[in-house]
Protein backbone atom coordinates (compact mmCIF):
# COMPACT_ATOMS: atom_id res chain seq x y z
CA UNK A 1 0.00 0.00 0.00
CA UNK A 2 1.22 3.41 -0.71
CA UNK A 3 2.26 5.37 1.82
CA UNK A 4 0.73 9.31 2.38
CA UNK A 5 3.83 11.40 3.83
CA UNK A 6 2.57 14.60 5.71
CA UNK A 7 4.57 17.31 6.23
CA UNK A 8 4.33 19.27 9.47
CA UNK A 9 6.31 22.48 9.11
CA UNK A 10 5.97 24.96 12.08
CA UNK A 11 3.95 23.26 15.48
CA UNK A 12 2.93 25.96 18.12
CA UNK A 13 5.44 25.60 20.57
CA UNK A 14 9.51 25.94 18.65
CA UNK A 15 10.92 29.19 17.88
CA UNK A 16 13.30 30.78 15.38
CA UNK A 17 15.64 30.28 18.40
CA UNK A 18 15.61 26.22 18.61
CA UNK A 19 16.43 26.08 14.67
CA UNK A 20 17.24 29.33 12.84
CA UNK A 21 15.39 27.63 9.98
CA UNK A 22 11.71 27.21 11.37
CA UNK A 23 9.40 28.93 8.98
CA UNK A 24 6.97 31.02 10.50
CA UNK A 25 5.75 33.37 8.28
CA UNK A 26 3.07 32.99 5.63
CA UNK A 27 5.67 32.65 2.53
CA UNK A 28 8.62 31.18 4.36
CA UNK A 29 5.68 28.03 5.02
CA UNK A 30 4.36 27.91 1.92
CA UNK A 31 7.67 27.74 0.55
CA UNK A 32 8.88 24.89 2.31
CA UNK A 33 5.81 23.42 2.04
CA UNK A 34 6.85 23.19 -2.11
CA UNK A 35 9.85 21.37 -1.30
CA UNK A 36 8.19 19.13 0.99
CA UNK A 37 5.42 18.65 -1.82
CA UNK A 38 8.64 18.05 -4.75
CA UNK A 39 9.89 15.26 -2.75
CA UNK A 40 6.66 13.45 -2.24
CA UNK A 41 4.33 15.41 0.70
CA UNK A 42 0.89 15.28 -0.11
CA UNK A 43 -0.65 16.68 2.87
CA UNK A 44 0.46 20.13 4.28
CA UNK A 45 -0.33 20.04 8.58
CA UNK A 46 -0.21 24.40 8.82
CA UNK A 47 0.01 25.68 12.11
CA UNK A 48 0.41 29.43 11.82
CA UNK A 49 1.67 32.43 13.36
CA UNK A 50 1.56 36.19 14.04
CA UNK A 51 4.42 39.01 12.90
CA UNK A 52 5.66 38.38 16.23
CA UNK A 53 6.10 34.46 15.35
CA UNK A 54 3.73 33.83 18.38
CA UNK A 55 0.89 31.04 17.36
CA UNK A 56 -2.60 32.70 16.24
CA UNK A 57 -5.98 31.89 15.34
CA UNK A 58 -6.19 34.60 13.25
CA UNK A 59 -8.39 33.96 9.69
CA UNK A 60 -6.48 36.41 7.93
CA UNK A 61 -3.03 35.16 8.27
CA UNK A 62 -4.51 31.55 8.02
CA UNK A 63 -6.25 32.32 4.72
CA UNK A 64 -3.20 34.00 3.65
CA UNK A 65 -1.15 31.30 4.16
CA UNK A 66 -3.25 28.79 2.60
CA UNK A 67 -3.35 30.77 -0.35
CA UNK A 68 0.19 31.29 -1.15
CA UNK A 69 0.52 27.25 -0.39
CA UNK A 70 -1.89 26.59 -3.75
CA UNK A 71 0.06 29.04 -5.53
CA UNK A 72 2.54 26.82 -5.42
CA UNK A 73 1.46 23.50 -5.68
CA UNK A 74 -1.59 21.29 -4.44
CA UNK A 75 -0.96 20.05 -1.74
CA UNK A 76 -3.69 18.99 0.36
CA UNK A 77 -4.01 21.18 3.33
CA UNK A 78 -4.56 20.16 6.73
CA UNK A 79 -5.12 23.10 9.44
CA UNK A 80 -4.68 22.51 12.55
CA UNK A 81 -6.98 24.12 14.81
CA UNK A 82 -4.51 23.19 18.50
CA UNK A 83 -3.26 26.13 17.20
CA UNK A 84 -1.24 26.74 20.91
CA UNK A 85 -2.17 26.29 24.68
CA UNK A 86 -3.33 29.97 24.88
CA UNK A 87 -5.65 30.52 22.27
CA UNK A 88 -9.21 29.85 23.74
CA UNK A 89 -11.65 27.02 21.72
CA UNK A 90 -13.97 29.70 20.70
CA UNK A 91 -10.99 31.07 18.61
CA UNK A 92 -9.48 28.23 17.32
CA UNK A 93 -12.47 26.13 16.03
CA UNK A 94 -13.27 29.00 13.32
CA UNK A 95 -10.39 28.33 11.29
CA UNK A 96 -12.67 25.91 9.82
CA UNK A 97 -15.05 28.38 8.08
CA UNK A 98 -12.08 28.80 5.56
CA UNK A 99 -12.88 25.38 4.64
CA UNK A 100 -9.62 23.64 3.87
CA UNK A 101 -9.56 19.80 3.24
CA UNK A 102 -8.90 18.77 6.17
CA UNK A 103 -8.41 20.19 9.74
CA UNK A 104 -7.05 18.58 13.13
CA UNK A 105 -9.90 17.25 15.68
CA UNK A 106 -8.65 17.06 19.31
CA UNK A 107 -11.20 14.88 21.03
CA UNK A 108 -10.16 15.23 24.80
CA UNK A 109 -8.62 17.79 26.96
CA UNK A 110 -4.99 17.03 28.54
CA UNK A 111 -1.75 18.55 30.58
CA UNK A 112 0.88 19.19 27.61
CA UNK A 113 3.99 19.45 29.27
CA UNK A 114 3.51 22.57 31.97
CA UNK A 115 0.60 23.99 30.29
CA UNK A 116 -3.45 22.67 29.57
CA UNK A 117 -4.47 21.55 26.15
CA UNK A 118 -8.71 22.56 26.64
CA UNK A 119 -11.27 20.70 24.56
CA UNK A 120 -13.89 20.35 26.36
CA UNK A 121 -16.68 17.83 25.12
CA UNK A 122 -19.30 19.98 24.11
CA UNK A 123 -17.05 22.22 22.17
CA UNK A 124 -15.24 19.09 20.60
CA UNK A 125 -18.92 17.50 19.45
CA UNK A 126 -19.93 21.19 17.76
CA UNK A 127 -16.48 21.89 16.29
CA UNK A 128 -16.86 17.97 14.56
CA UNK A 129 -20.77 18.51 13.54
CA UNK A 130 -19.80 22.38 11.81
CA UNK A 131 -16.25 20.46 10.27
CA UNK A 132 -19.22 17.62 9.03
CA UNK A 133 -21.54 20.66 7.54
CA UNK A 134 -18.61 22.09 5.78
CA UNK A 135 -17.13 18.92 3.78
CA UNK A 136 -13.93 19.19 6.26
CA UNK A 137 -12.13 15.78 6.86
CA UNK A 138 -10.83 15.59 10.73
CA UNK A 139 -7.72 14.35 11.72
CA UNK A 140 -7.86 12.91 14.66
CA UNK A 141 -5.33 13.39 16.99
CA UNK A 142 -4.85 10.91 19.80
CA UNK A 143 -2.18 11.70 22.55
CA UNK A 144 -3.49 8.68 24.54
CA UNK A 145 -5.84 5.81 25.42
CA UNK A 146 -8.48 7.17 25.91
CA UNK A 147 -8.70 9.63 23.37
CA UNK A 148 -9.58 6.81 21.14
CA UNK A 149 -12.29 5.57 23.27
CA UNK A 150 -13.71 9.54 22.87
CA UNK A 151 -13.25 9.98 19.26
CA UNK A 152 -15.40 6.07 18.58
CA UNK A 153 -17.82 7.31 20.78
CA UNK A 154 -18.15 10.87 18.41
CA UNK A 155 -18.40 8.00 15.65
CA UNK A 156 -21.05 6.00 17.68
CA UNK A 157 -23.20 8.68 18.02
CA UNK A 158 -23.19 10.01 14.46
CA UNK A 159 -20.70 13.38 14.59
CA UNK A 160 -18.24 11.47 12.61
CA UNK A 161 -19.60 10.23 9.64
CA UNK A 162 -17.17 10.24 7.05
CA UNK A 163 -15.40 7.37 6.41
CA UNK A 164 -12.57 6.00 6.85
CA UNK A 165 -11.53 7.49 9.80
CA UNK A 166 -8.57 9.52 10.24
CA UNK A 167 -6.03 9.06 13.19
CA UNK A 168 -2.63 10.27 13.74
CA UNK A 169 -1.39 8.40 17.02
CA UNK A 170 0.73 11.19 19.24
CA UNK A 171 3.89 9.74 21.18
CA UNK A 172 5.98 11.75 23.41
CA UNK A 173 4.17 14.50 24.78
CA UNK A 174 4.44 15.03 28.64
CA UNK A 175 1.25 14.56 30.12
CA UNK A 176 0.60 11.85 26.86
CA UNK A 177 1.59 8.48 25.68
CA UNK A 178 5.39 8.14 25.77
CA UNK A 179 7.25 7.38 22.89
CA UNK A 180 8.11 3.45 23.22
CA UNK A 181 7.32 0.61 20.53
CA UNK A 182 4.70 -1.08 23.45
CA UNK A 183 2.11 2.22 23.22
CA UNK A 184 2.23 2.26 19.56
CA UNK A 185 1.87 -1.39 18.66
CA UNK A 186 -0.85 -1.02 21.73
CA UNK A 187 -2.79 1.54 20.03
CA UNK A 188 -2.77 0.24 16.19
CA UNK A 189 -4.11 -2.69 17.48
CA UNK A 190 -7.17 -0.96 18.95
CA UNK A 191 -7.88 1.06 15.91
CA UNK A 192 -10.86 0.30 13.91
CA UNK A 193 -10.29 -1.35 10.84
CA UNK A 194 -10.23 0.34 7.60
CA UNK A 195 -8.98 3.39 9.12
CA UNK A 196 -6.41 5.70 7.88
CA UNK A 197 -3.53 6.37 10.62
CA UNK A 198 0.15 7.53 11.06
CA UNK A 199 2.05 8.02 13.28
CA UNK A 200 3.39 11.59 15.35
CA UNK A 201 6.36 10.37 16.86
CA UNK A 202 8.07 13.98 19.10
CA UNK A 203 11.70 14.47 19.89
CA UNK A 204 14.13 11.63 19.92
CA UNK A 205 12.19 8.77 18.97
CA UNK A 206 10.99 10.56 15.62
CA UNK A 207 13.27 8.80 13.38
CA UNK A 208 12.56 4.92 15.08
CA UNK A 209 8.81 5.31 15.43
CA UNK A 210 8.55 6.54 12.38
CA UNK A 211 10.41 3.93 10.93
CA UNK A 212 8.15 1.40 13.15
CA UNK A 213 4.68 2.81 11.33
CA UNK A 214 5.51 2.60 8.15
CA UNK A 215 6.59 -0.85 8.97
CA UNK A 216 3.36 -1.44 10.52
CA UNK A 217 1.29 -0.44 7.13
CA UNK A 218 0.65 3.37 8.46
CA UNK A 219 1.19 6.75 6.99
CA UNK A 220 4.09 9.13 7.99
CA UNK A 221 4.49 12.59 9.07
CA UNK A 222 7.79 14.71 8.98
CA UNK A 223 8.82 18.04 9.85
CA UNK A 224 9.83 20.55 12.19
CA UNK A 225 6.61 20.64 14.66
CA UNK A 226 7.60 16.96 15.69
CA UNK A 227 11.67 17.13 15.69
CA UNK A 228 14.34 20.23 14.95
CA UNK A 229 17.22 17.45 14.70
CA UNK A 230 17.82 15.55 11.89
CA UNK A 231 20.13 13.05 13.80
CA UNK A 232 21.88 14.12 17.45
CA UNK A 233 23.26 16.89 17.52
CA UNK A 234 22.83 18.23 13.82
CA UNK A 235 19.60 20.66 13.69
CA UNK A 236 17.57 20.23 9.99
CA UNK A 237 18.35 22.95 8.11
CA UNK A 238 14.21 23.27 7.59
CA UNK A 239 11.59 20.16 6.67
CA UNK A 240 13.00 19.58 3.60
CA UNK A 241 15.70 16.83 4.76
CA UNK A 242 12.97 15.42 7.11
CA UNK A 243 10.48 14.26 4.79
CA UNK A 244 13.79 13.23 2.29
CA UNK A 245 14.41 11.22 5.10
CA UNK A 246 11.33 9.70 5.28
CA UNK A 247 10.52 9.39 2.04
CA UNK A 248 13.52 7.18 1.83
CA UNK A 249 12.83 5.42 4.62
CA UNK A 250 9.69 4.37 3.11
CA UNK A 251 11.12 3.33 -0.48
CA UNK A 252 13.83 0.64 1.52
CA UNK A 253 10.26 -0.81 2.94
CA UNK A 254 9.41 -1.13 -0.61
CA UNK A 255 6.01 0.97 -0.11
CA UNK A 256 5.51 3.91 -2.96
CA UNK A 257 4.68 7.33 -2.18
CA UNK A 258 1.55 8.54 -2.36
CA UNK A 259 0.36 11.44 -4.81
CA UNK A 260 -1.89 13.85 -4.20
CA UNK A 261 -4.44 12.02 -5.81
CA UNK A 262 -4.14 9.07 -4.61
CA UNK A 263 -4.35 10.73 -0.63
CA UNK A 264 -7.14 12.44 -1.84
CA UNK A 265 -9.04 9.58 -3.07
CA UNK A 266 -8.17 7.22 -0.27
CA UNK A 267 -9.04 9.58 2.34
CA UNK A 268 -12.44 10.45 0.11
CA UNK A 269 -11.79 13.87 0.36
CA UNK A 270 -15.24 16.02 -0.58
CA UNK A 271 -14.43 18.30 -3.75
CA UNK A 272 -12.81 21.57 -3.25
CA UNK A 273 -13.78 22.81 -6.23
CA UNK A 274 -14.38 26.95 -5.46
CA UNK A 275 -12.50 26.76 -1.95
Amino acid sequence: MSVTITVATTGPIASKADNAWLPTQPDEIAEQVHEAYKVGASVAHVHIRDAQDQPTADIDIARITMEKIAERCPILIQLSTGVGLSVPFEERERLVELRPQMATLNPCSMSFGAGEFRNPPADVERLARRMEELGVKPELEIYDTGHLEAALRLRDAGVLSGEPLQFSIVLGIRGGMAATATNLITMVDRLPQDCVWQVIAIGRANLELTAMGLALGGNARAGLEDTLYLRKGELSQGNLPLVQRVAELAKALDRPIASVEETADRLRLQSTAGR
